[in-house]
Parts: structure tokens; sequence; C-alpha cells
């Protein structure tokens, strides 16, 4: 009996000990959403976007810094723009010029926990912003924690340590023989 306790002991050690690690990982995110997008926006023209962060993609945040950050293909111009906050909770503004024509990337620092990295997008082409589509931007995976990543480690690592806990306990010492018939 000892034997079985020291393996059930074990087997809950090696559980809790993976359950910890997704949840260190599924910390506070945000999601930002865009007014409209970039694309055919004019060089030197400002593009008006309306940032909306929610947490966990729920929840309105408020009093935070965003940023945007822009820059050019090659890498050689960079700017940011700081946004301001809106009349409602978790609404920010900001109005990014870009310099020159060509293509950008843009990137949103959400003020809470992340960058959001954006597709590159064509500045001063005849293509035209499209202002009432609304863009939803993952946690990305640098600057904070993947939830769904995690959450899926974690459902890994707890499968494989019920899988090891049924082996080991399926495992038995063979008992005493039987005794003999006469």
């Amino acid at each position: 009996m000892r034997g079985r306790a020291a393996m059930v002991t074990a087997t809950a050690a090696v559980l809790a000990a993976l359950a910890f690690p997704g949840a260190a990982g599924a910390g506070g995110f945000a999601t930002v959403g865009l007014s409209s997008l970039p694309d055919g926006t004019a060089p030197g023209k400002p593009w008006h976007v309306t940032l909306t962060i929610l947490q966990h993609g729920r929840t309105p945040l408020s009093g935070l810094s965003p940023e945007v950050r822009i820059r050019s293909a090659d890498g050689t111009t960079a700017r940011t723009f700081a946004a301001r906050s809106a009349r409602r909770p978790g609404l920010y503004t900001a109005d990014v010029v870009f310099p020159t024509a060509g293509q950008w990337r843009y990137a949103i620092a959400d003020g809470f926990s992340q960058t959001h990295q954006f597709a590159p997008v064509a500045i001063g082409t005849a293509a035209s912003a499209t202002a009432a589509r609304a863009v939803r931007s993952a946690p990305s995976r640098e600057g904070g924690a993947n939830l769904g990543a995690a959450i899926a480690a974690a459902a890994v690592a707890g499968l494989l340590a019920a899988l090891l806990a049924v082996a080991l306990m399926r495992r038995r010492r063979p008992g005493p023989a039987p005794a003999a018939a006469r």
C-alpha cells in the first residue's frame, strides 16, 4: 500500500507542476480594433483612426496611453503617434501621418500588455481605405502572453500527465502465487 500512496502523490505532483506554466502564461491581454485601415492614405495626409482596446476582447480599458507606430518597408523611417482618450471607455483616437508613399508597416502598442502587428500597407496608391471596416488583432507573441497557446499547452500537458498516471496505476506488482490445488 505504501508504494501505491507514493505513486498517487508523485502523479499529483506532476499534474500540479504541469498546470502552473499554463496558468502563468494566461495573464491579461488586450485586443485592438481599428475603425479604418491606412491602405491608400495619401502621404502627408492624416489617417484618422479610432482604436477600441478591450481586455480579454470584452472589457473596455480606460486610462491607457496607446501608440500607433509606423515604419517604412526599408526601415529607414519610423514614427510614433500617441492616441488620445475618446469619449467612451476603451476608445482612443490618433491622427497618423505617413511622410512618403510606398509600403509601410504599422503596429499598435496598446498601453496595457503588448504590441499588435498588422500587415504592411500601401500608402499613396489608388486603393482607398475602408472607413467602416473594423479589424481585430489577436494578441501577438511579442510583448505579451498568448492565451490560446497557453491553454493548449496546459491541455496537452494535462492529457499526457493523465495518460502517464493511468499507465503507472495499471502497472501492478505481482501478488502472491495462488495456493496449489491438492
